[in-house]
Order: structure tokens, then C-alpha cells, then sequence
């Protein structure tokens, strides 16, 4: 790390300038690692929680920043931060470090015998879909650790857009330009209802008989909600929801204590061990949701990172798919 130090050195002294003389920075990698984090979320609260540390010592790594700097970084709002001149300048030159030092890692793995892959899933598919994956992929490839990192698509995609995790698993629809999307599997959304729902035995289920039901869903933040409201425009209805959650886990519970009735996906359904819920197939046209595999073309593909890829594209372990 001393060589990518002396780089980071290097680079620092091409952007500061104080009068006529450049100032030589003694920029560390985790410091431009918080001042980006802190640029992308414009909030030092969640920029904390992101970094797995207390407010007052973000706060503290930016201040000491802006001390060696000279100048404010940031412009403070009663409810966001925003970038200075400086703090622009600084950032496309640390985004530049960042990606050079990350890079090289990769590459440095490449050559030894231990390899490392950040990978990024939202909620409702990590805990359903990765654990077999993951674990074959562990047996397969014992020298590559995988760093999971669970988030909602937004945040995974600007991540995955900075460089900072090296592949995310979301569910399409995904809007981002500069970013490869490639397709993995589609899978069933199903009916679930408490034990003694009327819908329970019905020897039909569609759109319209479900419309009357009190629904509970997710947050507005997470996709899955996107993918039940597109199947409700496309099939003119216009459930009431009663309860939102930002976990899928207790949409469930909700459900099975008669809160309303919801849609979850077939990978949920497979570990769902509890005989308090029903699942139902749609009839006619079945909702469901494409799960893909999101990675940057720009940044370096390590030979990890390929093996990963190859593993979630061709995977050993059964995957949840439409009927």
C-alpha cells in the first residue's frame, strides 16, 4: 500500500494550489473514501451510518480535511450538504484516486493467490437467493471471499457506479446509463393470504378478486413495490394499502396476523416454512420480476470478479423461475 500511497500523494499536489506554490497534502485513502460517500448521500447522518461510524467522527475526518485544504469542502444546509468549487475540483480528483487504488487491488489479487469481490443485493433478494449461491460458489472458489452489501437498488446502482462494489443483483426495471445490465432469471410474484382467507380456496385468483383486500407492502424505496404497482396498472386496479414495511419478512408476519393480503416472490415462498400463510398463483397472466446482474464496464474486471459473474450467469443450485 506504501506504492499506492506515494500515487495518492502524487495526484494530491495536482489539484491544490495556494497562491503560486503547490501545497503537498498528506491525503489517506480513507479520507477520500469518507469525503465521497459524504458528496453522494448530501447528508452526513447517512453518510455515518454508511460508514459504520458516529456523526461527530465523520464530521471530525471532514473538518480535518478541509483544514489541510484551506477551504470549506462543503457548503452546510439546515438539511443537506452541498458541494463548493473546491469540494468539485477535490471530488472528481478522489473519485479518479479511489478508482486507481481499487484497480489496482483487483489487479494485485489477480496476480496473488486470495481474491476479494464486493458485491451489493437488494433485500428482498439476498437473503432468499444468495445463501445457496454463495455457498457453492464458496466451494467452488475457496481463495475468493465475496463482501455482500445490502441496500435498495438506488443506492447499490450509485455504488456500483462509483466503483465502490464491483457487482449488484436488483430487479428490472434499472435506469442507469453507464452501467451493464445483464439478466439473470425471471420469477414468479405469488398471492399470499393468511390460513381462512376467503381467497385461500378459490379456484381462481385474479386481479379483480384481489382488488378488494387490504394490501400490505413494502417501502415506496424498494423495487418490488415498483413491480406490484406496474402489474396493478396493467391489470386497472387499485388495491388500498393499509400497511408498508421496509422488510419482507415481516410483510409476511403481517399477513399471516389477517393485516391484509400481499404479493412476494417465489424465492420468499421456497424458505417460508410457516403454516400460517397461503401462496397463490395468479390466473391468466402472472406478475413477476426479472432479476438481473448489474456491473460497471469502465472499471477492471478481476479474475474474481469474472468467476462470480460466470457463477450467478450459470449457477448449481436451483433458481426460482416463472411457471
Amino acid at each position: 500500500m506504501d506504492r499506492i500511497q506515494c500515487i495518492i500523494e502524487m495526484l494530491a499536489m495536482r489539484w491544490v494550489h495556494h497562491d503560486v506554490q503547490t501545497v503537498r497534502i498528506p491525503l489517506e485513502i480513507q479520507a477520500l473514501e469518507q469525503f465521497v460517500v459524504v458528496a453522494r448521500t448530501r447528508n452526513f447522518t447517512r453518510a455515518a451510518e454508511e460508514l459504520n461510524l458516529s456523526q461527530s467522527a465523520l464530521s471530525r475526518a471532514i473538518q480535518k480535511l478541509e483544514d489541510w485544504v484551506g477551504q470549506p469542502l462543503f457548503e452546510r444546509m439546515p438539511r443537506e450538504v452541498v458541494l463548493t468549487d473546491l469540494g468539485e475540483l477535490l471530488h472528481g480528483r478522489a473519485t479518479e484516486i479511489l478508482k486507481l487504488v481499487e484497480d489496482t487491488v483487483s489487479e494485485l489479487s489477480d496476480a496473488g493467490r486470495r481474491g476479494r469481490v464486493r458485491l451489493g443485493a437488494i433485500p428482498t433478494i439476498a437473503p432468499y437467493f444468495l445463501p445457496a449461491v454463495l455457498g457453492s460458489f464458496a466451494t467452488a472458489h475457496p481463495d475468493i471471499s465475496v463482501m455482500l452489501q445490502e441496500d435498495t437498488t438506488d443506492v447499490l446502482l450509485k455504488r456500483c457506479c462509483h466503483g465502490e462494489i464491483d457487482l449488484a443483483i436488483v430487479a428490472q426495471p434499472i435506469l442507469a446509463k453507464d452501467l451493464e445490465v445483464v439478466p439473470l432469471f425471471a420469477e414468479e410474484l405469488l398471492l399470499v393470504v393468511p390460513v381462512g382467507h376467503p381467497l385461500e380456496g378459490a379456484r381462481r385468483i385474479t386481479a379483480e378478486s384481489v382488488e378488494k383486500y387490504p394490501f400490505v407492502m413494502l417501502n415506496e424505496a424498494h423495487c418490488l413495490s415498483e413491480n406490484i404497482a406496474a402489474f396493478c396498472r396493467q391489470q386497472s386496479i387499485r388495491p388500498v394499502t393499509v400497511e408498508r414495511t421496509s422488510q419482507l419478512a415481516t410483510v409476511q408476519e403481517l399477513v399471516a396476523l389477517d393485516h391484509g393480503v400481499s404479493i412476494i416472490p417465489e424465492m420468499a415462498r421456497r424458505i417460508d416454512g410457516s403454516s400460517q400463510r397461503v401462496y397463490r398463483s395468479f390466473t391468466g397472466e402472472r406478475p413477476s420480476r426479472t432479476v438481473a446482474l448489474v456491473l460497471n464496464p469502465s472499471r477492471y474486471q478481476s479474475k474474481s470478479v469474472k468467476a462470480l459473474i460466470e457463477h450467478l450467469r450459470h449457477p448449481s443450485v436451483p433458481v426460482p423461475k416463472t411457471s
